[in-house]
């Protein structure tokens, strides 16, 4: 497949690529990157963990099964970044969190990072991620600030913020990613990058854990990359009770044949409930009205309302935190925590039956609105984000086009629906604001069908590409 930018960088699949046919040495790429690092992570500190001696025993693995004739997978020899909440066998996991610094290196991988590791991707290092991956910036105390590389005073995002900040840097040409309300989305979106959330149990979680609303998957430059890396992480596995069975389409051809002219679309731009910056409403909603044109969509103009996504997320995404942390650490080692994530025990440690039984009532209802709404179109199209990028160190703004939402959450209210009933979305770089921030245009979809915001963002990248990279690269 043929680079869709004009651009000295070659895609993932291109690296993959001149490595099968031998045209580059899978440690040759791997030295180039790690090199990059070297020069470009202390000005953004995407990474909390390297391990080039680790990468290159992979590499040169890689490299012995080309000169035998065998093919390595179709990630050959691509170096790519694991964020620090998922597990990578010879490295260590603190999950952006004091209490777990200093532990040994995990035994085995989490599913998608063998997977990838198994396709003949070969893995670097960690990269940052907020405490327990529960906030819209990527800040710690265990790692510290992580900075965007389109202006380092702002955030990359959050939770994946280690990740894109590194890939939009090209650090590294990919990275993995999660998504328990935006965590891929909302980095893609503040860092230029194509962001694809899946539908939940497409890719598969490292066994039963609770979780109903995280989801795995990467953060790239190019919609074939994500294409391509979907099609290694996705199928079944009998540790996630939430995994689908095998996906009816190859992602990689379907980007580029699914037929979308005719789907009934809803343009939405507060989704209503939210406020969005003039700027970004501007680009996001030029980009929609772009997109639908060029794929042919059938735009109605009803309202979209929902009962605040945001509230409901918020009272069920602490329930979760009980799960991330050891019951030794609770409350000992409280002070050692992010405010964020104390707060958040601290608020849910003597949470009744009651109470939670109306938390789950609110989710419920608003998995219905949304089923409702999936009746009537196929899919919406709405901001990823409320806000540009803010500053790297937080807090989040709750003060948004001169109105007081009340919470930092609101600056990207956007996200978390589709993490709560289950649909696949897609972020795709659509603008830049006068101070030269990306902005993200989102598409959510119909559950299961994570072939159509694909295909979507494949359209609009051909009629609209968008810088692969920050400018400073």
């Amino acid at each position: 497949m043929a680079a869709v930018h004009d651009t000295n960088e070659p895609t993932v699949i291109e690296l993959a690529e001149s490595v099968r046919r031998k045209d580059r040495k899978a440690v040759e790429v791997l030295d180039d990157y790690l090199a990059r690092i070297e020069t470009g992570n202390e000005r953004l500190n995407a990474f909390v963990h390297l391990d080039a001696d680790l990468a290159r025993k992979a590499a040169t693995a890689v490299d012995e099964a080309v000169a035998h004739g065998l093919d390595p997978g179709p990630l050959a020899g691509v170096p790519f970044g694991v964020k620090d909440l998922e597990h990578c066998a010879g490295m260590p996991t603190t999950y952006g969190s004091v209490p777990f610094l200093g532990r040994g290196p995990e035994a085995e991988d989490d599913i998608n990072v063998g997977r990838l590791k198994a396709a003949g991707a070969v893995a670097v290092g960690m990269t940052a991620s907020p405490e327990f991956g529960t906030l819209n910036f990527t800040k710690t105390k265990a790692h510290g600030i992580t900075r965007n590389p389109w202006n380092p005073s702002r955030t990359p995002g959050g939770s994946s913020g280690g990740t894109a900040a590194a890939v939009a840097a090209a650090l590294i040409p990919f990275g993995t990613a999660s998504d328990g309300g935006g965590s891929i989305r909302i980095p893609a979106a503040f860092s230029g990058l194509l962001g694809h959330k899946c539908s939940h149990g497409r890719i598969p979680l490292p066994g039963p854990t609770g979780n109903n609303t995280s989801v795995r998957g990467s953060l790239t430059t190019t919609v074939g990359d994500t294409a391509r890396i979907l099609d290694v992480l996705a199928g079944p596995d009998d540790r996630d009770r939430f995994s689908l069975p095998p996906a009816p389409v190859r992602y990689e051809d379907a980007m580029e044949t699914t037929q979308v002219r005719g789907l009934r679309a809803r343009w939405s731009l507060d989704l209503g409930f939210a406020t969005v910056d003039p700027e970004v409403a501007e680009l996001v909603e030029a980009a929609a009205s772009t997109l639908a044109s060029e794929a042919g969509l059938v735009v109605d103009d009803d309202p979209v309302e929902f009962t605040d996504p945001v509230r409901a997320w918020l009272t069920t995404g602490a329930i979760t935190l009980w799960l991330d942390i050891e019951p030794e650490m609770w409350p000992s080692r409280a002070d050692d925590f992010t405010l964020w994530t104390r707060r958040s025990l601290e608020q849910s440690e003597h949470t009744t039956l009651p109470k939670y039984a109306r938390s789950i009532r609110a989710r419920e209802q608003l998995e219905l609105d949304c089923a409702r709404l999936f009746r009537d179109v196929d899919v919406v199209l709405c901001p990823t984000t409320a806000v540009p990028a803010f500053a790297a160190e937080g807090p989040p703004p709750s003060i948004i086009n001169g109105v007081d939402t009340g919470n930092g959450a609101m600056s990207t209210p956007f996200t978390m629906l589709a993490n709560l009933c289950w649909n696949p979305a897609v972020s795709i770089p659509c603008g830049r604001t006068s101070d030269g921030l990306p902005v993200g245009l989102q598409v959510i979809a119909r559950r299961h069908l994570d072939e159509i915001p694909l295909r979507l963002a494949r359209i609009f990248e051909q009629r609209q590409p968008w810088p692969r990279f920050a400018p400073a690269v």
